[in-house]
């Protein structure tokens, strides 16, 4: 792919264009922060935005959606038959602008999720019409942030443009030949030259210091770390703190439980089936059948949500299951962290070796 250089000054005719043949949705302040919401002016668009309430994944697995609706009836025969018809709804060329990399991950995360084994259509046919343009972090969040101690700081392959801020100028990556497309048919750019080149890898190598490490370990030493310490005391301090609101999981751009509801007409012949983002941390989460809740303490919900996020969905995918982005810290009223839990995790054992040494 190629890296084309866009004078700032071109970005809001950029955006304009995109918007004449796009949904085009980006971060835009609010009264309570920033929030990816629908752009219907470019002065709308702010690219320099610490983080956001929810990631972009909204957009490609909705809070509620219809997968179907269906219709009960009687053959000739007698017998009873339903018919079912796929709802796709909300799919529409749409780009995503100003995708952080930490979100980017996630977003690779639910690619293998709904796109590899038993494919998810609705998933697919809304990320298939999806743009995803990134932009460089340059600067931390806040002090939430631990995207430098999950590898995720930097863009993986996923995106379609990127874009980083280099004085005047966008650099911009193309990720894709779609991507490439769509930047040269809506405004003009011409491919960086050897000093622009430079100047970019200047400004990211300048990047860095400013993100400092938060954990005391390793990503890779998290899944061993969990694993070592599945029956450690700390998820019960952590279970009397919980509200088990399910606020953490909400604003996850890597968590994606979801529950089903067949919802029928009042003439009891019709109706639909929808899904709707659900979370591990409510009690009835894992409620079954008989009133046995296998989960039934918020410590064992508590633990179960890290175990994801720092060992299994490593396991299963081979990709981290946070990025960093420290929306949940932000999201949690009682103040329980993944950096905190992990780097109290570490302190334990450290303090069991050395009793077993004898140090």
């Amino acid at each position: 792919m190629s890296l084309y250089i866009l004078p700032k000054e071109r970005l809001p005719g950029f955006v304009d264009n995109l918007r004449a043949g796009f949904r085009v949705v980006g971060p835009v302040r609010t009264e309570t922060g920033y929030a990816f919401a629908d752009i219907r002016s470019a002065d709308e668009l702010v690219l320099e935005y610490p983080t956001t309430i929810l990631p972009p994944k909204k957009y490609l697995l909705p809070q509620r959606e219809t997968l179907f609706t269906f219709r009960t009836g009687n053959a000739e025969d007698g017998t009873q038959q339903i018919e079912v018809e796929p709802v796709f709804q909300d799919v529409q060329p749409t780009v995503i602008f100003g995708v952080h990399t930490c979100d980017m991950h996630g977003i690779v995360l639910y690619d293998k999720v709904f796109s590899q084994g038993y494919k998810d259509e609705h998933y697919c046919a809304r990320r298939e019409q999806t743009y995803i343009i990134g932009i460089e972090c340059l600067r931390p969040c806040d002090d939430a942030s631990f995207c430098k101690d999950m590898g995720t700081l930097t863009a993986p392959p996923v995106y379609d443009l990127h874009m980083t801020a280099v004085d005047d100028n966008y650099l911009i990556d193309t990720g894709t030949e779609k991507g490439e497309r769509l930047l040269l048919a809506n405004v003009e750019a011409h491919l960086a030259t050897t000093d622009d080149i430079r100047r970019l890898s200047q400004t990211l190598s300048a990047k860095w210091p400013h993100f400092r490490h938060r954990l005391k370990m390793t990503k890779d030493q998290i899944p061993s770390l969990m694993a070592i310490n599945y029956g450690s005391h700390i998820w019960d301090t952590l279970g009397e703190r919980c509200l088990a609101c399910g606020s953490c999981t909400n604003v996850c751009p890597t968590c994606f439980c979801f529950d089903v509801q067949d919802e029928m007409a009042l003439n009891m012949e019709e109706g639909e089936r929808t899904r709707i983002w659900d979370s591990c941390q409510l009690r009835e989460f894992a409620l079954v059948a008989g009133g046995h809740n296998f989960r039934g303490s918020k410590a064992s919900r508590v633990r179960h949500r890290m175990m994801r996020k720092g060992k299994y969905i490593q396991q299963v995918h081979g990709i981290t299951g946070c990025t960093g982005c420290g929306r949940c810290q932000r999201a949690c009223l009682v103040d329980i962290t993944i950096p905190g839990t992990l780097n109290a995790l570490y302190d334990e054992m450290q303090i069991d070796l050395s009793s077993a040494t004898g140090a």
